[in-house]
């Protein structure tokens, strides 16, 4: 009925997800397992595959999910293998609650972020597969908990740190793949508190069986092309070289990294106790206790504090660089441009109430900055609970891309605004004082926005894309061209202006933060992230478009009196009826401009893409055949005198 409030979409998806964890009731899958499978599908941003499609609780029992599979009693998820998938997210930490999970295969994705240290409470789990993905950060020390594991593999991610000496506690281990990495320090022979039992002359009978060495089960360990240094433990001598290759081993029979490589990773073995061979220490300890014990221990003790005090230093180096980088953007572009405080943003627009547009997207501020220079400032309207460490990212890039603009046709990006108290993402451009195009002309009068400045608008529209699309590397495209993106100066100067980034970031937020969705995941980003995406033909496309909005006076969308495209085809294909397209409220016109642009609209929107030309190419023959100077203008009266004669 038309007096019935409507019901959003996302509250209707809140609705779904709720009547799916009450229908889970009905499954014999515990409820805390339904909800670590939709954590982690919630935690994915692009599924290309939809494999994720029917994970649903709605409509399907999670044993049925594709890539899950339970107990033959259908009690427990014993296993998810999304593998070769293409999907990319976090590895949500959620995990722990599948705590019969025995087989976690997420191979060949594009998963980025941290392991989770709650990966260390599936304790069931005997095969994880991390391989092929993009995380980062040191392997959790918690995997040393996973008592029942058999096959651990975490290949070709971008781990760092060093290899934990937990890993030689797992007795039931059989193979270890932690190659193509960029680990570093040394191959561990036993954890701490067996390396420093062994100091004190305990348990050197058993030093053969400590660490790795006691790990008796393994019979595959690959650690090849990371940063390890030292020597390789006797007790692997029956591996192959090639599981050591390419690191900055001391190894002769394994070809290892040129030394430019290795840097500082190369230190001499004697300088960095954990990695020596546990055999020969625990000799070397136990015939210590009868020698004096003002000698070897002090020289040890002196070596352990320095060394304490250097680590020391550089934790507290590397936590004063992460803060002080908080509130800068990570790419290299990003560092020229001015990162301005809230507080100065709030002064110069009058405590944020100049607004002068808005949309469900975001709110533009005019502001004035102590030295007079005028700002607009676009704030991205988003909650900060559906603000994730992807979108952070995206932001970052779009700051950085914006950043390379620099052309007089192009509008220029002054700095930005990142602050986590209050929540806050903001960018700020240089102030057209003229408004849009589109204002210009559907909402202003049409008689005094002429023939001549027209032109001179269209040609400048073309000098920025031509900009944009040959000038820079890679090639930057305008998200939605129109006559709303082209902002004018003073001097009616046409600015192309694209905040459509921002429509993008709402619409993957709003995606990746619904529970539930029958279309997948959201699609997008980085080497973690994706570049913006470079639509040339379409820009092209939509450039013809607004020629045809400039001259008429029509807007491009479709209304009571028909679409722009479909009214305009009569007058593109009969040369004669050009003139009656022309903006009536124009008090003249310049008959040879209107050929050309007509001429370069029809290239643009032609069907086959190999017909339309460059945006030099159009560029040129605009810049060749438009007339803009004043004789030019005296012409153009002419042409409306012959057009009233004529009708």
């Amino acid at each position: 009925m038309l007096g019935r409030k409507m019901i959003s979409l996302p509250s209707i998806q809140a609705l779904l997800f709720g009547v799916g964890l009450l229908f889970a009731d009905c499954f014999a899958v515990p409820i805390n397992e339904v909800e670590a499978l939709t954590a982690f599908k919630r935690a994915i941003f692009e599924d290309p595959l939809l494999v994720l499609l029917n994970w649903n609780p709605v409509v399907l029992d999670p044993c049925n999910w594709d890539g899950v599979h339970c107990s033959i009693a259908g009690d427990h998820v014993v296993k998810i293998n999304i593998s070769e998938a293409s999907v990319k997210g976090f590895f949500a930490p959620e995990f722990y609650k599948l705590s019969a999970l025995q087989e976690l295969i997420l191979h060949g994705n594009s998963l980025i972020g941290i392991i989770p240290k709650e990966i260390g409470l599936l304790t069931n789990l005997k095969v994880l597969d991390l391989g092929s993905n993009q995380l980062t950060g040191s392997i959790p020390h918690e995997i040393g908990n996973l008592t029942s594991i058999q096959k651990i593999n975490l290949q070709s991610n971008v781990l760092t740190g060093k290899l934990p000496y937990e890993l030689g506690m797992l007795r039931y281990l059989e193979e270890l793949r932690l190659d193509r990495n960029k680990l570093i320090g040394t191959i561990p022979a036993a954890n701490s508190s067996q390396f420093s039992a062994i100091k004190h002359g305990m348990y050197a009978s058993n030093a053969s069986q400590l660490g790795f060495c006691g790990a008796s089960q393994l019979k595959v360990i690959d650690l090849a092309h990371n940063f390890l240094v030292g020597n390789i433990p006797h007790c692997l001598d029956y591996l192959p070289r090639s599981s050591f290759q390419g690191n900055c081993l001391q190894d002769k029979d394994a070809k290892q990294r040129p030394a430019t490589q290795c840097g500082a990773h190369a230190a001499s073995p004697n300088k960095t106790h954990a990695g020596m061979n546990m055999t020969h220490n625990a000799t070397e300890v136990r015939s210590s206790r009868h020698q004096s014990k003002n000698s070897k221990p002090v020289w040890i003790l002196v070596l352990e504090t320095v060394t304490g005090l250097v680590i020391g230093l550089l934790f507290v180096f590397a936590v004063f660089t992460v803060i002080k980088s908080i509130g800068r953007v990570d790419s290299e572009a990003t560092r020229e441009v001015v990162s301005y405080s809230r507080e100065e943003l709030e002064l110069a627009c009058e405590d944020f109430s100049n607004i002068i547009g808005s949309s469900q997207d975001s709110v533009v501020y005019k502001g004035t900055m102590k030295g007079g220079l005028e700002i607009a400032v676009i704030s991205f309207c988003i909650k900060e609970d559906q603000w994730t460490g992807y979108l952070e990212l995206y932001f970052q890039n779009e700051v950085a891309d914006l950043s390379r603009l620099n052309h007089e046709n192009t509008g220029k990006l002054l700095g930005y605004c990142r602050v986590s108290r209050p929540f806050t993402r903001m960018l700020v451009f240089e102030y057209a004082s003229n408004g849009t195009l589109h204002e210009h002309l559907h909402y202003g009068e049409g008689s005094q926005f002429s023939w001549t400045r027209r032109m001179k608008i269209i040609i400048g529209i073309a000098r920025g894309l031509k900009y944009l699309h040959t000038q820079l590397d890679p090639p930057f495209t305008i998200l939605e061209l129109n006559s709303s993106s082209v902002y004018l100066t003073d001097d009616f100067t046409p600015k192309l202006v694209d905040f459509e980034c921002w429509k993008t970031i709402i619409s993957r937020s709003e995606k990746s933060s619904a529970t539930i969705s029958n279309e997948g995941a959201v699609c997008i980003h980085p080497s973690s992230l994706e570049g913006r995406h470079v639509d040339v033909q379409g820009n092209i496309y939509a450039f013809g478009i607004l020629l045809l909005e400039i001259v008429s006076g029509r807007p491009p969308y479709c209304n009571e009196k028909g679409c722009l495209f479909d009214w305009a085809i009569e007058f593109l294909e009969f040369p004669d009826m050009m003139a009656y397209a022309v903006d009536r409220e124009l008090k003249h016109f310049q008959y040879e401009d209107l050929k050309v642009i007509y001429e370069v609209v029809s290239l643009c929107i032609h069907p086959k893409f190999n017909r339309r030309k460059t945006v030099s190419e159009l560029c040129l023959m605009l810049e060749n055949g438009i007339d803009t100077s004043i004789s030019g203008e005296m012409k153009s009266s002419v042409a409306w005198a012959e057009l009233t004669l004529a009708s």
